[in-house]
């Protein structure tokens, strides 16, 4: 420890030389040694390797939405096709929604990915569509469960009306 400490300052020193920095008794004004040993890469470099992921698919009528996260439901990536620029009725077809899929395939290749898990929420027309995407894109399809809401009874019928 005490080593450690020797040579941290012994770097501070000769870098004060070579700059040409005059050593100051001034608590304030001295630096704090800059780099520690032990100090932790980039987040860039730590990137993790996720083999298995899980795919949210929600499809409306007006757009296509994506998101992939790991098994623990952090989000590695999204996209939609309104990001991608599509407009208006354009952005619920299945053509819009393959594009999403291929566009997010791209931005989480970097981790691996192998297998999915694909859940779809919705009823619009890029349901089918974006599902292919991951399958032509090589990726193992290990569940498709259908998570749309389907209500149970329903809300409370309006009051009937007195003519």
């Amino acid at each position: 420890m005490i080593k450690e400490e020797k040579k941290i300052a012994a770097e501070k020193e000769k870098t004060k030389k070579t700059t040409g920095e005059k050593p100051s008794g001034d608590k304030k004004t001295q630096e704090k040694p800059a780099v520690s040993l032990a100090t932790p890469k980039k987040r860039s470099q730590l990137r993790k390797h996720v083999p298995r992921a899980q795919v949210y698919i929600v499809c409306s009528y007006n757009n296509t939405f994506i998101t992939i996260t790991d098994l623990s439901g952090n989000v590695l990536a999204w996209s939609s096709s309104g990001s991608l620029g599509f407009k208006g009725p354009k952005k619920s077809t299945p053509f819009a929604a393959t594009l999403v899929a291929q566009k997010i395939i791209e931005k989480t290749a970097r981790f691996g990915l192998k297998e999915v898990q694909i859940y779809i929420k919705g009823v619009g027309g890029g349901r089918e569509a974006s599902v292919r995407a991951f399958g032509n894109a090589g990726l193992i399809i290990s569940l498709i469960k259908d998570i749309t809401p389907v209500p149970h009874n329903g809300c409370r019928a309006k009051k009937p009306r007195r003519v």
